[in-house]
């Protein structure tokens, strides 16, 4: 099931760029009409929902797929900008055959992509996304609507309205005490992304007081010094401010970055294992697991495990994790990079969701967030990206010496890991273990070898 367009998360590329172009955009939506008619026979509404972020090439994908969907007879919803997990809910809520985001989630603008839920609010599966790209290069004329036939396009006007309230009805907190945010003080970082206006809304209507930034897109400024990516001028903010927490929410908002009161960064990791010990608190983490992947660190799987919580590992992707955590009857799973998904509310990431349950454990606490978050100590690890052009780096037979050599000098005392990225022109080289000048040694002379060969296969 080899995919050229689709990677981890849906398709993404340089906007106005093939393949990222309106007609592709166009040609994605027919195909995806063609499948998933085929997959549900008899069962359709024929209706899609479509969303964005506040990427300028958003308008461009919007309209071209708006366009593709109304000419297989589908009708199309238009939410505008609203994070990745609000088309996942409203895709569901308004018994939806698809939904679409419009995304390249952390890139900056010049960067856009596709991502697809099916009826059930989840991201395709391998087997749908090969059947859709086997469509994206024929002729699909004869799959046309007849004119008495087509889709109509309608805006939903309460799109962020709806969101807002379903990720508020997430917010419990217990011991009969009232579900309120008040008194703490909150920095909001919305990277000018999707959630620029419903993260500080739901925040404020909480009752929190409420300081936000990167709540000014311009079309072009996404994820650009802000964001989850970039937590600098968040950690200022709430050091020089006083605040309680702040809260990093990507372009699209489905993964979180926490501040603490001090400003230090918590990644997901800690995140998801702060989750994970409440909930096995309260009887509630089911099957006593948390699914991860292999970025995740070795010092969160040995704090699990000295808890009674085992760490089910997974490929890198929040879609890799969603599935196994449908396949094993788990509720809670992540990534160390801060997407964190929690099923009994959603089918995705959600970082303003997975921001409400971490405040709710620190309301429920008493303790500030550094307390409350740093739950394990982590291994030292290093994660580093080698660009290259062409070519299949992995399979050259230095660059498999090479990682067989960083393997057995890691050997016992930590693990390595290097993989293409699904979203770009990089291999991720990461290393960890206990001694730090060992890793350190050790990615340099990888990323070494794979740059060397790469430019000399280059230049061959």
């Amino acid at each position: 099931m080899t995919k050229r367009y689709f990677g981890t998360d849906g398709i993404r590329g340089r906007a106005n760029t093939p393949p990222m172009t309106a007609q592709f955009a166009l040609q994605v939506a027919m195909a995806t009409a063609i499948v998933l008619r085929a997959q549900r026979a008899g069962d359709q509404t024929d209706r899609v929902i479509i969303g964005k972020d506040t990427r300028l090439s958003g308008y461009m994908l919007e309209e071209a797929m708006c366009a593709g969907f109304v000419s297989m007879g589908m009708n199309v919803i238009l939410s505008g900008p609203i994070p990745t997990p609000g088309i996942a809910m409203l895709t569901r809520s308004l018994r939806a055959d698809a939904g679409v985001m419009i995304s390249a989630s952390h890139n900056h603008f010049q960067d856009n992509g596709i991502k697809l839920f099916g009826a059930d609010g989840h991201k395709l599966d391998d087997a749908l996304e090969v059947e859709i790209e086997n469509l994206l290069e024929r002729d699909l004329t004869e799959f046309l609507a007849a004119p008495d036939a087509l889709g109509k396009a309608s805006r939903l006007d309460d799109a962020l309205g709806r969101y807002a309230e379903y990720i508020k009805s997430g917010f419990r907190l217990g011991g009969g005490k009232k579900q309120s945010l008040e008194g703490l003080k909150i920095v909001v970082d919305c990277a000018h992304g999707a959630a620029y206006k419903v993260a500080p809304q739901v925040l404020w209507e909480l009752e929190a007081e409420v300081s936000a930034i990167g709540v000014s897109p311009n079309g072009r400024n996404i994820n650009d010094g802000y964001g989850a990516t970039a937590p600098a001028k968040l950690q200022k903010a709430v050091v020089d401010q006083g605040a309680d927490i702040g809260i990093a929410l990507d372009g699209d908002a489905d993964r979180l970055i926490v501040v603490d009161e001090q400003g230090r960064v918590v990644d997901g990791d800690q995140l998801m294992g702060a989750l994970a010990l409440s909930m096995k608190a309260q009887g509630i983490l089911r099957e006593n697991a948390l699914v991860s992947t292999v970025m995740s660190n070795l010092g969160l799987e040995r704090m699990l495990g000295k808890n009674g919580i085992a760490l089910i590992r997974t490929p890198v992707g929040d879609r890799h994790v969603s599935e196994a955590m449908r396949a094993r009857g788990c509720n809670l799973g992540g990534e160390q990079s801060g997407h964190i998904v929690l099923s009994d509310y959603s089918t995705t990431g959600d970082g303003l969701l997975a921001a409400l349950q971490i405040l709710a454990l620190i309301r429920e606490s008493g303790q500030p967030a550094s307390a409350v978050l740093n739950v394990f100590a982590p291994l030292p690890q290093i994660l580093r990206n080698v660009r290259f052009e062409g070519g299949r780096p992995l399979e050259d037979d230095q660059v498999k010496a090479a990682i067989r050599k960083a393997e057995d000098a890691l050997s016992g005392d930590g693990r390595l890991l290097v993989r293409p990225s699904g979203t770009e022109a990089v291999i991720r080289v990461m290393a960890e273990g206990g001694d730090s000048a060992l890793i350190e040694r050790v990615v340099d002379e990888l990323c070494g070898t794979i740059s060397h060969t790469m430019a000399e296969a280059n230049r061959a």
